[in-house]
């Protein structure tokens, strides 16, 4: 399937839930947000439907995201079945990693493929400060059960900040020497209400490179991991993992975009940065049938637009991050 500007859409983003069991600054207010009534949410057999013809339309990856996904109830049938889907070859699931211990096996063995799991810093009283409710140790447990029951990539997300665990890039980078882990330095994005505080706070991917290579040595070109993504990857030598670069804001990668993104309250959204949404969950329980999902799909595709206007700063008042699924 492909949208007017001729990009393959072929990874479809669920959000599961907008509740989340973290309240990370730059993605939700210090009071959390308001929780949307169950009833609102998408039904976990409607999220298989919605996959099922999604799969139908081209969809072969399917990245589970929250909130906070593994807060959802029923998560491992949900992978379990749409790991059954014939079409999708690939489930991933994006996480703060505090639940992963009592799980990962479980998920592994219902499907899942591979796991993106948040660290921003190191140091446990930042981890708490920029989590704000956070335990680093809970993390470090998360990403080892990840690790021993063979998910792989693991892959460590960290939002670079100014200010706050810049100093840190190189540490973080070492984890790849003597462990299989992925890292991806992400640029800091302005979203929801972290919008003005994002402000000054930028740190662009060539920063980090150049730090990296100062403190650590070259990086080398390195293949990507399973999964692709819009990262580009580096080895530091001899390493079992690698050094990706995230350039949302600094070189932006929407010319090759492949990505719907359905949010909890069934809302199919092309463009993180775009407020238009093709609503699926009413059709939905008003009883359409595959047909009219995949129409709807398709008219999802082709209100993509060329690239985002992140620039331009956040443009939706109505959702933060947590909402969306990231």
């Amino acid at each position: 399937m492909q949208d007017t500007y001729r990009r393959e859409i072929n990874y479809l983003r669920v959000s599961i839930t907008d509740r989340c069991n973290l309240r990370c600054i730059y993605c939700m207010p210090p009071e959390g947000v308001r929780w949307t009534p169950h009833s609102e949410i998408l039904r976990l057999e409607e999220i298989e439907t919605i996959v099922r013809a999604a799969a139908l339309t081209g969809i072969k990856k399917i990245r589970l995201t929250g909130g906070e996904p593994l807060v959802r109830k029923g998560l491992e049938g949900l992978v379990r079945q749409i790991s059954n889907i014939p079409g999708i070859d690939d489930i991933a699931l994006t996480t703060n990693g505090l639940l992963m211990t009592a799980c990962a096996g479980k998920l592994k063995e219902a499907g899942l493929r591979r796991v993106n799991i948040s660290l921003d810093t190191l140091k446990e009283d930042r981890y708490r400060q920029i989590t704000r409710i956070g335990d680093l140790s809970a993390a470090w447990e998360g990403i080892q059960s990840a690790l021993d029951a063979g998910l792989h990539p693991v892959k460590l997300n960290t939002v670079v900040i100014r200010g706050f665990n810049d100093d840190e890039v190189a540490a973080v980078a070492r984890l790849t020497l003597d462990r299989p882990l992925h890292v991806r330095f992400i640029e800091l994005m302005p979203v929801g209400s972290s919008d003005s505080w994002a402000a000054g706070r930028f740190v662009p991917a060539g920063e980090i490179m150049d730090a990296l290579s100062v403190g650590l040595g070259r990086l080398h070109p390195a293949k990507q991991p399973a999964g692709g993504g819009p990262a580009k990857y580096y080895r530091l030598k001899d390493a079992q993992g690698t050094i990706g670069f995230i350039t949302a804001m600094s070189d932006h990668f929407c010319h090759k975009c492949n990505r719907l993104r359905l949010t909890a309250t069934g809302g199919l959204r092309p463009c993180l940065y775009d407020e238009r949404e093709i609503d699926l969950k009413n059709p939905l329980r008003q009883g359409a049938g595959h047909r009219e999902i995949i129409n709807l799909i398709t008219d999802a595709v082709a209100i993509k637009p060329v690239q985002h206007h992140m620039l331009d700063g956040w443009q939706d008042e109505r959702r933060v991050m947590s909402q969306l699924g990231g």
